[in-house]
């Protein structure tokens, strides 16, 4: 038990600055999860409010393709769409005649990002829209009785509710996008999990090293649980009293 301790203390203080600080270079295995996280899941947030109101569609050439894209990332594992985009992509003629689109996909963090947010996007649509379908219908049926447009009825009363009633599920989801940035490395993003596997390499104190993730991850995980539970109970504090 001690030797444990004894190994933790001796890869953090050898990779505290790689895992924890910005030294004005080059940004920290933290600061590199942090900000692929929230650039994918803030891309996809906004891009999801549209998409899952064609999902919710009834036309079906509104609905369909919108369909279409969720059931194919949500078909598929991460890891493989994450490979696709990095090594695949880059490989195909149309994209190599493409000097804009070869360089983007040069790129480890444009790749990771793409893949992040076409992922995260396909689950926060279908997220999304099955709050939309769950809207009260007694809400729906005061908004006309005030004379709403479609268009009041959806930015004043359906989202508004939906995304507030999605709050517990969307969570899990920031979470889970959380724990797939983890993949990061294998697009060469150093990441935190990159910065623990050069410590194992460097040090062969495999489970300090990934024990030392391991607990920025979870670290960095009840921080966001802590503010969705916030957020929740503000934004839910009217359910309260439509139980009582």
């Amino acid at each position: 038990m001690i030797e444990s301790f004894e190994n933790f203390m001796m890869v953090i203080n050898e990779y505290w600055a790689p895992f924890l600080y910005w030294d004005g270079s080059q940004f920290s295995g933290l600061a590199v999860t942090l900000w692929i996280l929230t650039l994918s899941v803030v891309l996809g947030f906004v891009l999801a409010l549209p998409l899952s109101v064609m999902r919710v569609s009834k036309n079906k050439f509104i609905s369909g393709p919108v369909w279409f894209f969720s059931w194919v990332f949500r078909g598929t594992p991460f890891y493989v769409q994450l490979l696709l985009i990095y090594s695949g992509v880059v490989g195909l003629e149309f994209i190599k005649d493409q000097p804009i689109l070869h360089t983007f996909f040069m790129s480890g963090y444009n790749c990771v990002v793409l893949a992040l947010l076409l992922n995260t996007l396909a689950y926060t649509i279908e997220i999304f829209a099955g709050y939309i379908k769950a809207t009260p219908y007694a809400e729906l049926d005061a908004a006309r009785a005030y004379g709403m447009s479609r268009w009041k009825m959806y930015t004043r009363i359906i989202l508004p509710s939906a995304l507030r009633r999605a709050l517990p599920a969307y969570s899990n989801e920031v979470i889970l996008m959380l724990h797939a940035t983890s993949l990061a490395f294998t697009a060469t993003v150093p990441d935190i999990l990159k910065v623990a596997r050069d410590a194992n390499a460097a040090t062969y104190l495999t489970f300090a090293s990934y024990g030392t993730a391991a607990l920025l991850y979870m670290s960095i995980s009840f921080v966001l649980v802590w503010a969705f539970r916030r957020m929740e109970r503000r934004a839910l504090a009217f359910l309260a009293y439509e139980n009582n």
